[in-house]
């Protein structure tokens, strides 16, 4: 059956299916309105025909002006998929777009997507959640005791937090809970072992995975593109989980005594510049081992979001790309304008790999900067400890972030990457085994 023989009450349903799908992969309600509106226009069953679309942060509306049909609603469940599924809806939007699969294979394809086989999930994302905390506290050079301790507690976190997401009630507070288990465990080893105060990612980097800092700045991009309601309301659910996680962090370090250090490192251009002269468990990491963390921190993204080997692969390459970018610039321009700069690249980059080979959404290459970037780790600090000078640079980060982002969508649109149509007539219809 061709697309114009469907009737408008199946094409809305499916269209509405489908922005469903692009939103649980993590991919923004603006461009999920793009998708749909391109797609749609292919759908139509005239020329004159057209849809409009209302996108809701679990919620897709179509309806056709002018038509005395009903508005078509279509809900998720609000499960977040891995990113080998949004690989896999990636190749079929492309597909759909392109006009390569007809419309009427989409829910069979969607079907197949969510029912994508993930081998072991628990055991994935604990031990993903154990090598991201390892990586972190490496790749921002804590001594070699905070490194370890990183890990243990990383694993403890990552099953706590995975239990906990089970019950609808206990996912409430799970930030709030896994920040206190993590800090009570860290203030207790430093106390026992009078280490005084510790380096900032020996506390934040086991709760990282967790800190809503990719929620919070999609948030502000789609206040800038005039998606308020989604935008406000992600906003203010980023901000109530960070103040959870903050409220953790700050009752854990009461009950224990723990202090932050305030020289150790925050972002990675800070990272770059700490010395010291102990040795032992108390010396820091070589500089130069910092690419064996990058290459650390991805494989354990891969674990804990589910990417597969080939999509592991490539986010060792772009988190090598963003830390190459951060360590470069941040001793040139500061760290706030570095982080703008690398977003802006980070953004074309992701774009040019969606187009090139669809089979690499932005979304799977963009979201794991955001741990190298960590404007909302800045943030979590800020609130626990109330430091001033925290408080006023994690919004300033936030800004570059934003910025920068912004920027890489306009250098993206001049190339004609993010809609290049030259790209979709060389696509090819993809098989979903292909991944």
């Amino acid at each position: 059956m061709t697309d114009a023989a469907l009737p408008a009450a199946e094409t809305d349903v499916i269209l509405g299916d489908l922005g469903v799908l692009l939103l649980e992969c993590g991919v923004s309600v603006t461009d999920v309105r793009g998708s749909l509106e391109q797609v749609g226009r292919r759908a139509a069953s005239t020329p004159q025909a057209s849809l409009e679309f209302a996108i809701l942060p679990e919620m897709v509306m179509v309806s056709r002006p002018g038509a005395s049909s009903a508005t078509t609603t279509v809900i998720g469940k609000g499960e977040a998929l891995t990113f080998r599924q949004s690989a896999k809806a990636s190749r079929l939007v492309h597909g759909l777009e392109a006009g390569a699969v007809p419309l009427a294979e989409a829910p069979a394809r969607m079907a197949a997507i969510r029912a994508t086989p993930r081998p072991r999930p628990g055991l994935q994302s604990v031990i993903g959640c154990g090598l991201l905390s390892l990586s972190l506290a490496w790749l921002f050079r804590c001594p070699w005791w905070a490194i370890v301790l990183a890990l243990l507690v990383g694993l403890l976190v990552g099953g706590l937090t995975m239990l906990m997401m089970r019950v609808r009630a206990a996912a409430a507070v799970a930030p709030f809970v896994s920040a206190f288990v993590s800090t009570i465990l860290v203030g207790t080893v430093a106390g026992w072992l009078d280490l005084g105060p510790v380096p900032l990612f020996a506390v934040c980097a086991p709760v990282a995975i967790l800190v809503p800092g990719a929620l919070i700045t999609n948030a502000l991009l789609e206040l800038t593109s005039t998606d308020i309601v989604t935008g406000a309301s992600r906003l203010m659910y980023g901000l109530i989980m960070l103040a959870f996680m903050a409220a953790g962090v700050y009752s854990g370090a009461s009950l224990t005594g723990l202090r932050v250090d305030s020289a150790s490192a925050a972002l990675v251009g800070e990272a770059v510049q700490l010395t010291t002269e102990r040795g032992g468990w108390e010396a820091l990491p070589p500089l130069w081992s910092a690419w064996l963390a990058v290459i650390v921190l991805a494989i354990g993204i891969g674990l804990a979001f589910g990417s597969g080997f080939r999509l592991t692969v490539v986010c060792v390459v772009v988190m090598a790309g963003t830390y190459a970018v951060l360590a470069l610039f941040s001793p040139l321009v500061g760290s706030v304008v570095a982080t703008g700069v690398a977003a802006a690249v980070l953004f074309v980059a992701a774009r040019v790999l969606e187009r090139l080979t669809i089979a690499i959404p932005a979304t799977v290459s963009f979201q794991p900067a955001f741990l190298l970037l960590v404007p909302g780790t800045v943030g979590l600090v800020s609130l626990a400890s109330f430091d001033a000078q925290a408080l006023v640079s994690a919004p300033m980060m936030f800004l570059s972030l934003c910025i920068g982002t912004k920027v890489g969508a306009l250098l993206a649109d001049l190339a004609r990457i993010t809609r290049s149509t030259v790209f979709l007539r060389w696509a090819k219809p993809a098989r979903m085994g292909e991944l």
